[in-house]
């Protein structure tokens, strides 16, 4: 693997991930220090007055006030989001996707941005409008449950919308994988093929779901290209989590992050909206207020997310390593995988504690040759 290539497509990618985040916090800023939300809260109000009675407007402005709130930040991301998704996967020869591919993929992910937003907003604004003093709880309770339901339904629901997923073909491997996850303890309900090849060059697998729609992926891209054996150890690394609980903490985790985000918000809307012209605590204008104030729990506390997932990831190749009992297949498939995804080996300390979910790729090849002496 060509470390040099991996270590500049990666600086490119953390840097374009560092001006989006500055970015979105400066529109937002922008939003409430020029008026300019109070703005959209009226056109808002405006457009829904033409549509709807006026006892509905106060909620029916809400997802029209998201949808320009939505549009603005689409549009004034685009460029950036083109050059991160597009541009510099392909300079580093690591996309299939055509220009048109990647647009209606835009496309879509807006739209269900766009819904779940409204959605979300709408129940934020009701609950404020039913208790401004205590919505951030029953807030956190319900978009706690919501991130139960949408992890349930991702494999099933929103996967088919960007990727082709058929039942695996190759029997033998289907059958080995089975037996895999009986011996993990890990109950799934199928293996399936996850069609990355026609958008990125890229491989990856999974174990999708929870409850009763759990499921194996191995990507095209791994199956072309890897050994049984190499499939079964990473397979057996994803199965780690879910007998784990890792799914659960995660969860658990980020419940936790949001009534603390909920409950911030709640108290800078309380301090604030008077200062900023705002109507009182339910006006949708206070929504970028609401977004900097909850985003910025999520955003200090992403050492330590970062930190509890590289423990897990740690636990899960040592539980691999234990159920395989096949260290050459697993240091095989890391190297592999680090050469394929153009991963880094050596990160600085720094990099890994602000963006890095999983060991470096070195550090979880050692652990493996580590292993069993």
């Amino acid at each position: 693997m060509n470390e040099d290539k991996a270590s500049r497509y990666h600086r490119l990618k953390r840097q374009a991930s560092l001006v989006s985040l500055a970015w979105s916090v400066l529109l937002l800023g922008g939003l409430l220090a020029t008026d300019l939300t109070i703005v959209f809260r009226n056109a808002a109000e405006a457009l829904t007055g033409r549509l709807f009675p006026s006892a509905w407007v106060p909620a029916a402005s809400i997802p029209a006030y998201v949808l320009l709130l939505s549009l603005a930040s689409e549009i004034a991301s685009l460029p950036l989001g083109f050059y991160n998704g597009f541009v510099v996967e392909h300079r580093y020869g690591l996309s299939n996707e055509s220009i048109g591919g990647w647009a209606i993929d835009q496309i879509k992910s807006f739209g269900i941005g766009l819904a779940l937003a409204c959605g979300g907003a709408s129940l934020i604004y009701f609950l404020i409008r039913l208790s401004p003093d205590w919505w951030w709880l029953g807030a956190s309770l319900l978009f706690a449950l919501f991130i139960i339901g949408l992890t349930n339904l991702v494999p099933v629901l929103l996967l088919p919308l960007f990727y082709t997923v058929r039942p695996l073909g190759r029997e033998s491997l289907r059958a080995r994988l089975m037996a895999l996850a009986e011996r993990a303890g890990a109950r799934v309900l199928g293996v399936y093929e996850w069609g990355l090849g026609e958008k990125t060059k890229k491989a990856n697998a999974a174990l999708a779901g929870i409850g009763n729609t759990r499921r194996i992926l191995v990507s095209d891209t791994m199956l072309a290209q890897y050994s049984d054996d190499e499939i079964e150890v990473v397979l057996a690394h994803e199965m780690a989590h879910h007998v784990h609980g890792d799914i659960w903490k995660g969860i658990v985790f980020e419940s936790g992050l949001i009534l603390a985000g909920f409950y911030l918000a709640a108290r800078v809307l309380t301090g604030l909206s008077g200062r900023l012209g705002l109507r009182d605590v339910a006006d949708p204008a206070g929504l970028p207020l609401l977004l900097l104030a909850a985003g910025g729990v999520s955003l200090v506390m992403v050492p330590v997310a970062h930190a509890m997932s590289r423990a897990y990831e740690r636990s899960a190749d040592r539980f691999a390593l234990d159920l395989t009992r096949n260290p050459t297949a697993f240091i095989s498939a890391m190297r592999r995988l680090g050469a394929q995804n153009l991963a880094e080996e050596h990160p600085s300390k720094i990099v890994q504690w602000l963006f890095y979910s999983h060991p470096p790729l070195g550090e979880r090849i050692a652990a493996a040759q580590r292993h069993g002496r």
